[in-house]
């Protein structure tokens, strides 16, 4: 709703008892709005040839359609966690592209790190979807969130091949 201080949630809740009445079972939950910044999304799912894949772009038609995905295995290092943040087409825009502010890279790469560890420590976790997340100046706040969980493997030969050391 975008109200900035207290006589403005308060103006609104009086426009909307109004319009709708006070049932005796509303009670309002007041949060802070996330601040603005730029919308991404970072995914984690489970190929059944590589493993655990950890995905990252800006959310929105347009990375969609160029496919301006950047992707590593599981788990993600710091330093492949910044190569992904710095590796897709639209990562201008994370920069202060044309005067905007840049946000808060370092938050963005911090998340990666985690969802890469939640991942990789809880193989009945399937499926990570955050979109968006909002990359803000100052922060990371994850608006929308999807896990998915499922029975682990019953085999432990998924993943990349590797050879044995002789």
């Amino acid at each position: 709703m975008d109200l900035a201080d207290e006589e403005q949630l308060r103006r609104a809740y009086a426009e909307l008892t109004e319009l709708f009445g006070k049932p005796e079972e509303l009670r309002p939950v007041v949060q802070a709005m996330a601040p603005r910044g730029v919308d991404t999304v970072v995914r984690a799912v489970i190929d059944p040839a590589a493993g655990a894949v950890l995905s990252f772009g800006l959310a929105g038609a347009a990375s969609q359609l160029l496919d301006d995905m950047a992707h590593r295995l599981v788990p993600v290092t710091g330093r492949e966690a910044t190569s992904m943040v710095r590796s897709i087409r639209t990562a201008p825009l994370l920069f202060g592209w044309r005067g905007s502010a840049p946000v808060d890279t370092p938050a963005l790469e911090e998340l990666l790190l985690r969802v890469s560890r939640l991942v990789d420590d809880h193989p009945e976790v399937v499926a990570v979807t955050l979109e968006p997340a909002v990359v803000a100046p100052r922060g990371v706040s994850v608006l929308s969130a999807s896990v998915r969980l499922a029975p682990p493997p019953a085999r432990d030969d998924l993943g990349p091949r590797t050879l044995p050391a002789y």
